[in-house]
């Protein structure tokens, strides 16, 4: 090791960003909510800008920060222009320029020929628009001396070439050889031809954070050298269905692993063969793990060393070593640790590509404006803030407002109803509490509670704590709950208790915890024939009967779905009850976990629900790259009201666990044709979801 890097490995940068938080409730200046500057755009790829988006001057933590071989940190194309590139000839176009970019990937690029992994040069940011960006059949090369990269918010997948352990095609997602200053963020690689992550020939000052990586025989590889040099942090990354290199490293000077989640889950045609391995001369730290069902879950040469500190290992098998001394990451960079017992569920629903990072819908000057003709109404049970209840700040907002309203909600419970009429749009609900536990909305209305002033019952719709009529709605950090006694209250015609209803389109609900017991989150539209988008994205639904429901086109992505037993003990229910209308998209669950503390084999992922008995309905619910608890049943899906699921639109696509099962003609799943058009994007039909 050279005088000079040893010297520079102690210099540190000063600049980093917030860890232990999922990107979504980061500090201000990196990717945050409430981001409003956007790219410019044009047909095909955007020119320049007047100056970058907040998002995109965001700087790397781990080795990735450190100041070192010339470089002060890590932050891409932060000091170039913005650019939006929809096509492969612009993205190769800009990711190989000499000049530093920032690049916005506004859609799918399939890459020709299979395989290609495109060069890319230093400065510069791959950043995926919103969960649009994806990259299917290669990925990204960084050769010899190539430095200050960042890749975030990317969806990068299926170059896979019907070989398992392929030693024929190296199309990786992202692959370094002699690369330093990269950090790799928030992306979902699944599915290649070889590794997912290749960092080779000395490759180093390495940060890879809050990536989900799946569905692959080799994850992730570092080392192949001689040399004992690399530098790299590996944090907060759910790493699941997965068979080897998870990682290696090899040769690594300073390997930093912590927070991490690694995941076999059982029955499936996907076993691994070993979680951590630390070989050669490598000096690993790894600390707040989590190890579910993994075999060999950390191994090391005898010339490496491991020392462990606080990881969780939960029907893990083989071998799990440690040993020797390592170093002190604090001496480089600070970090924060997670509890290692919050991993799985932060992780589930933290990692992978935001609905937060970047957007193409308005130029920067347009998106200034936006900025600077937003209101913000502060409600606080103390008297503190503006108004005392949520419902009076919504009062406050102008009929037909046209710009954003922020009601931003201090700690506390809120018990009251709420209404967003339809003439309120653009009116964001933010807690601002350091949880979303913290500012909570409450009340215990149903279906067969009668009104006040003696007129009847409230009825379903009419039960919901929250009530949201208004289009372009946002609630970010906070719960919004029913908390109806069912057992209590037996003598009530109706036991349905709403919790939330949204009955508007462009519907953003962003870390968010919505909780009842039957029909908590009611999904619909405005009419039968208007369209009405949801996107639920770092959140948790919990319930037990028919708790996802109603004719909206709404997706759950990366959120837990927990499962509630019923009022006197039982376990049964359904997840989900679409009334979606023909010709439009229903109910997507996506990238998420379906689990709770109930029965094995007694809750349904959704039967149809046809309202009213209208025939004309087509309901549809798919559950795609979801993990299952064994609460699922086996046939999950049923029948409601004299309707047949059969004669409507139930599928699942590459589901995990225990509640997962092979396809029948009382389980169908779908063909990868036919998942390839329902995507997230399919759902959202042009729409980008971005936190304002």
């Amino acid at each position: 090791m050279s005088e000079h890097r040893s010297r520079a490995r102690h210099r540190r940068s000063g600049k980093f960003l917030a860890v232990g938080l999922p990107l979504a409730l980061t500090a201000a200046g990196t990717l945050v909510h409430g981001t409003d500057l956007l790219p410019q755009q044009e047909a095909s790829a955007a020119t320049a800008t007047a100056a970058a988006p907040a998002w995109a001057t965001a700087t790397a933590d781990g080795f990735a920060s450190v100041d070192a071989l010339g470089q002060n940190g890590t932050y891409g194309g932060r000091d170039g222009r913005t650019v939006t590139v929809r096509t492969q000839a612009d993205l190769e176009k800009y990711a190989t320029a000499a000049e530093p970019y920032v690049i916005v990937v506004a859609g799918t690029i399939t890459m020709n020929p299979v395989g290609k992994e495109i060069k890319v040069a230093s400065d510069k940011t791959i950043v995926g628009s919103g969960t649009s960006g994806h990259i299917v059949g290669g990925g990204f090369f960084l050769g010899q001396g190539v430095h200050n990269v960042i890749i975030r918010n990317l969806t990068i997948r299926d170059a896979y070439q019907g070989v398992w352990n392929d030693k024929e095609h190296d199309f990786d997602a992202v692959q370094m050889d002699g690369a330093h200053h990269v950090w790799i963020d928030h992306n979902d690689l699944r599915n290649m031809a070889d590794g997912l992550i290749d960092v080779r020939k000395d490759s180093t000052y390495v940060t890879v954070s809050w990536n989900e990586m799946s569905h692959n025989n080799k994850t992730f590889g570092i080392g192949w050298t001689e040399n004992v040099l690399t530098d790299i942090t590996i944090h907060h990354n759910w790493i699941r269905e997965t068979e080897q290199r998870n990682p290696s490293t090899d040769n690594c000077a300073h390997a930093h692993l912590y927070n991490n989640f690694l995941e076999d889950v059982p029955g499936t045609d996907i076993s691994s063969s070993y979680g951590n391995y630390s070989r050669g001369g490598t000096r690993m730290v790894l600390e707040n793990s989590y190890f579910q069902g993994v075999k060999n879950p950390v191994i090391k040469d005898t010339t490496a060393t491991v020392v462990q500190r606080g990881n969780v290992f939960s029907g893990t098998s083989g071998r799990n070593e440690s040993g020797g001394t390592a170093f002190d990451p604090k001496a480089y960079y600070s970090y924060t640790l997670d509890k290692a017992a919050d991993v799985p569920d932060l992780l589930k629903s933290g990692t992978g590509p935001r609905s937060s990072i970047g957007t193409t819908a308005a130029t920067p000057a347009e998106a200034s404006a936006k900025a600077a003709a937003a209101t913000t109404l502060t409600v606080a049970k103390d008297g503190s803030g503006q108004y005392r209840t949520v419902q009076a700040a919504v009062n406050a907002v102008p009929a037909n407002n046209s710009s954003r309203v922020v009601v931003s909600i201090k700690p506390g419970t809120y018990r009251e109803t709420v209404k967003v009429p339809s003439n309120k749009p653009h009116v964001t609900f933010q807690g601002t509490g350091g949880s979303r536990k913290d500012t909570v909305i409450v009340y215990n209305n149903a279906s067969g509670t009668q009104k006040p002033d003696g007129s009847g019952t409230y009825g379903t719709s009419g039960s919901a704590t929250v009530a949201v009529e208004a289009d372009d709605f946002q609630a970010r950090n906070l719960t919004v709950s029913n908390d109806f006694d069912e057992g209590a209250n037996q003598s009530l015609s109706g036991h349905q208790a709403v919790a939330l209803r949204t009955a508007a389109d462009k519907i953003l609900l962003d870390g968010v915890i919505v909780e009842g017991d039957q029909d908590t989150l009611l999904l619909d539209t405005a009419a039968k024939d208007k369209l009405g988008r949801v996107y639920v994205t770092d959140s948790y639904v919990v319930g037990n009967v028919d708790f996802i429901f109603g004719r909206a086109t709404a997706v759950i992505d990366r959120s837990v779905i927990t499962l509630k037993k019923r009022w006197n003990g039982t376990s049964a229910g359904y997840v989900t009850a679409p009334s979606t209308a023909a010709n439009r998209k229903g109910i997507l669950i996506a990238n998420s976990a379906v689990n709770g503390d109930v029965s094995d084999r007694t809750f349904y992922l959704g039967r149809p629900w046809h309202a009213g008995g209208d025939a004309s309905l087509d309901p549809q619910t798919t559950v795609r790259d979801t993990t299952l608890s064994a609460a699922i049943r086996t046939t999950p899906w049923t029948d409601m009201s004299g309707f047949s699921w059969k004669d409507d639109r139930f599928a699942e696509y590459r589901n995990t666990g225990a509640g997962s099962g092979s396809a029948s003609s009382d389980r169908p799943h779908l063909t990868d044709s036919q998942a390839a058009d329902q995507e997230i994007a399919d759902w959202l039909a042009g729409w980008t979801p971005t936190a304002s």
